[in-house]
């Protein structure tokens, strides 16, 4: 017999040349006991560390209190901004210990995490004149308290106004954390009454579909009320799908990790519905690849052996992720711990926080630049929640854009037909032309009225 010869193996021709392993810093994620850089963290251990009622216990939820953990790393005038920051914000102060740690303190100006959590005066500008409180409309929309239905086959319901971390940049802080100096809030605490209320509501209405559970925050539903809340809209024949949100993952992820009733709560349902051919999932909120750690990774392992799909909404902000390199960044990482971007949002129009905006042309370049960085379910689609009430639109499908004003407009034939949408760039990044019309309070109504009707033109 004679002996067979091996064909050698086809030589692999590499179009692109080769990738240098140490420029994939993706897949760098933070571990070992960080938070022992923040001296009043400095003898907590690992164990203590991971449990999330140990962060929840030493979320710090007082202006002086946080100010206070920070001496001796930051100078007296960044915690003589940082006061008179908060005195200013429409949000009340809660942060935990594991995003405190995250913070660079070496840089604390710049520091993306300090800019989306922690105010500060210096660095705050004059709201838009065209802002206002409830910017999206969501109580006008809302036919119970609680619950608003927008869209024709899905609804928000809002279950509670807690969370277990306080944005900057909350477009729900008409209602969410406590009263402040600047802001009264919407009374929507956890109360059953509501709940009913609102589960009537979406059973007697067979378009709705799709819900929604935010707040507030779902991190802050005690296990009962998750396993309660999922149970009463699965049995409600006409709802075929529902997302869980919450910004904990990307501010508390201990919680998935030890806090087993919640977990096993959220899991219970996930199955149950796809017992029933039904989709829940977990919406979350990670804003910058700082963000995601190691212990981010082994919660999202976690989820992911469970089989919960976790889905994220990002928000452009200006010194956060306003750059396509940190873009690009963050979409990957979360793509290596398994998850799906989703949305950016172009920011809304908040109080207190146009120094966190950008200008709708700022985010279509960012989006440009960061398609085809990776799989397409992967890549986020850049919309633009109208004000108003006209609902997410794709950042793209604006009517008319003046750069100079700042006026983008948008329609929403499926939503509110008919009608005209405007959002507004910040003010202090317009042309000098721009900037100087808006100072000028004769000049808004005219602008606004010059770019709808160059829209309704371009629409001929």
């Amino acid at each position: 017999m004679e002996p067979q010869t091996v064909k050698p193996e086809p030589e692999i021709v590499h179009k692109k040349p080769q990738v240098d392993e140490s420029t994939l810093t993706h897949k760098e994620l933070l571990r070992g006991p960080f938070w022992h850089r923040i001296p009043a963290y400095r003898n907590v251990t690992e164990e203590q560390f991971l449990d999330h009622t140990w962060q929840a216990r030493h979320s710090i939820t007082k202006a002086a209190k946080l100010l206070e953990a920070l001496q001796g790393i930051v100078s007296a005038e960044f915690i003589e901004d940082a006061t008179a920051g908060f005195r200013a914000a429409p949000m009340s102060v809660r942060v935990s210990p594991y995003l405190l740690s995250l913070i660079d303190w070496s840089r604390p100006y710049e520091d993306p995490l300090r800019t989306q959590f922690i105010p500060l005066a210096s660095r705050l500008l004059p709201d838009h004149p065209k802002l206002g409180l409830d910017s999206l409309a969501e109580q006008a929309d809302a036919p119970v308290p609680g619950l608003t239905h927008r869209y024709p086959d899905k609804a928000l319901f809002l279950p509670l106004d807690t969370c277990p971390v306080y944005c900057r940049f909350c477009t729900r802080s008409y209602a969410v954390g406590i009263d402040t100096d600047q802001v009264d809030k919407v009374p929507l605490q956890v109360d059953r009454d509501r709940w009913r209320l609102a589960f009537r509501y979406i059973a007697s209405r067979p378009e709705l579909e799709d819900i929604v559970v935010s707040g507030g925050d779902a991190y802050n539903l005690r296990a009962t009320q998750v396993r309660e809340i999922g149970d009463t809209l699965l049995d409600i024949p006409n709802v075929r799908r529902m997302r869980f949100a919450t910004k904990g993952p990307a501010v508390m992820p201990q919680k998935i990790l030890s806090d087993r009733d919640w977990l096993d709560a959220l899991t219970h349902v996930v199955e149950r519905g796809r017992k029933m051919h039904k989709e829940v999932v977990l919406h979350t909120h990670f804003n910058h690849p700082s963000e995601i750690t190691g212990i981010t990774q082994d919660a999202m392992n976690v989820l992911f052996e469970r089989g919960v799909l976790v889905r994220n909404q990002s928000v452009l902000q200006r010194g956060v992720n306003d750059a396509a390199d940190t873009m690009r960044l963050l979409i990957k990482r979360m793509g290596h711990v398994n998850v799906h971007a989703y949305y950016v949002y172009i920011h809304d129009l908040v109080r207190g926080v146009e120094d966190l905006r950008t200008t709708l042309g700022a985010g279509l370049e960012v989006e440009k630049a960061i398609r085809g960085s990776t799989a397409g379910f992967n890549t986020p689609v850049f919309v633009c929640d109208a004000p108003g009430g006209g609902g997410k639109r794709d950042a793209h499908s604006y009517e008319h854009y003046d750069r100079v004003t700042g006026i983008s407009v948008y329609t929403a034939p499926s939503v509110k037909h008919g009608r005209h949408f405007c959002y507004f760039d910040p003010i202090d990044l317009l042309p000098p032309e721009g900037s100087a019309r808006w100072q000028d309070p004769g000049e808004h109504q005219p602008m606004i009225d010059a770019a709808i009707a160059a829209a309704r033109h371009q629409a001929r």
